[in-house]
């Protein structure tokens, strides 16, 4: 008989329905989860000082449970705010650092500074923001556009309602929805993407890209293997223009305001000035000094691109979410050490899969019944057997071995 796993989250704030969300958290309107309320903050260019970062740790550590997150796609969250304590932290949030709001347009936080880049995107962002804000209002809360300039770091596990990916220099693949990309010069991109979101924001709300141009061939979608080698194949050491920065992992996107705030102090004594936030919850550190990633790894962050926790994507779980039905992150902790190289594991709290969206090549999905395994797919999908935690281990062996 499967022993089923404690909700922890349950117990101690109640019920709360496991339908999927229709909003996105934000610095003021944070969304209610298992363990409390959760805010995300947007930072303007995605650059962070050490003075901010630390100060933002000590305000989720007075206002919260201090944990702080950075998010699949570069964004900051901060876990286990009350009602009463979420209000004075956005003030204080929003008195020390730029937030950005309205129309989601993601870039590489190495734009304009990387060498390796076919353009920059920032201009056509700025551009394509500017042009959207009289209707971005309208526009529903997970209506995204991603501006893909090429470079060293791959923006293609994003999903998006529309991508804008460089070809050349006055020249882009634009994909609307589901559709097929579709060449384009940078006025005629620009005037698509405005185009689409102007229906959007006229149909309402709950409209999507999808819905106008559906997903024809589910095989255009970026495959395990090739997810499982954007995040396997990273650098220990990114060029800029003038100099280099170096990309260090929070484990399963999360860590302690007091391991922060320590790194924080490490960096300033390292002379860093600019924290970039990344995608695949990474933090950017700027001409940092091997002393200064030493200490990092002493703390407890991911500083080699081949830890395999880097391919393991694990959401809180029922450790802070009313919906998970298993401690996902310590499950993946234990399961890291046995995954194969360029092979990607995805444990999940539940179905609704937030912490990797996309298909993994193992998925781990909590249910009533017990944890779901899933081959080359989400954790939506039919599991193929239930497994116990006693179970897991061998599973995961097995699945890869037969690969």
């Amino acid at each position: 008989m499967i022993e089923r796993p404690v909700n922890h989250a349950h117990a101690i704030f109640g019920p709360q329905s496991s339908a999927r969300r229709g909003a996105c958290p934000t610095l003021d309107a944070p969304m209610r989860t298992g363990d409390g309320l959760l805010a995300r903050i947007r930072v303007v260019g995605s650059v962070i000082s050490p003075d901010q970062l630390s100060g933002l740790a000590e305000l989720a550590t007075e206002h919260g449970n201090g944990l702080v997150e950075v998010t699949a796609r570069g964004n900051l969250q901060v876990r286990g705010l009350r009602p009463e304590t979420a209000p004075p932290f956005a003030t204080a949030v929003a008195r020390l650092l730029t937030v950005e709001t309205g129309l989601v347009v993601d870039t590489s936080p190495l734009a304009g500074l990387d060498p390796h880049e076919i353009i920059d995107p920032a201009p056509l962002a700025r551009q394509l923001r500017a042009d959207a804000a009289p209707f971005a209002a309208r526009l529903g809360p997970k209506v995204s556009v991603v501006v893909d300039g090429g470079g060293q770091i791959s923006l293609a596990t994003f999903k998006a309602d529309i991508r804008l990916t460089a070809l050349g220099k006055d020249h882009w693949a634009v994909a609307l929805g589901g559709g097929k990309p579709q060449q384009m010069d940078t006025d005629s991109a620009l005037a698509a993407a405005i185009a689409l979101l102007g229906a959007l924001a006229a149909i309402g709300p709950e409209a999507r890209a999808t819905d106008l141009f559906p997903v024809r061939d589910a095989r255009a979608e970026p495959s395990p293997a090739v997810l499982a080698r954007s995040l396997a194949d990273g650098a220990d050491r990114l060029r800029l223009r003038d100099g280099h920065t170096i990309p260090i992992a929070l484990p399963f996107g999360q860590v302690h305001g007091a391991i922060l705030i320590a790194l924080m102090e490490a960096a300033q004594i390292d002379g860093i000035t600019n924290i970039r936030l990344a995608p695949d919850h990474c933090l950017l550190l700027d001409n940092a000094s091997p002393a200064l990633i030493r200490r990092a790894a002493a703390l407890g962050f991911i500083t080699d691109p081949g830890d395999p926790r880097r391919r393991v994507s694990a959401c809180i779980g029922n450790q802070g979410c009313a919906s998970g039905h298993i401690a996902a992150r310590d499950i993946a902790a234990r399961l890291a050490p046995q995954l194969h190289a360029h092979q990607q594991l995805h444990v999940s709290g539940c179905a609704k899969g937030c912490a990797h969206p996309r298909p993994a090549h193992v998925t781990l999905v909590g249910t009533a019944d017990g944890i779901g395994l899933v081959i080359n797919g989400r954790a939506g999908d039919t599991p193929e057997q239930f497994l116990d935690e006693a179970a897991l281990a061998a599973a995961l062996v097995s699945s890869q071995d037969r690969r």
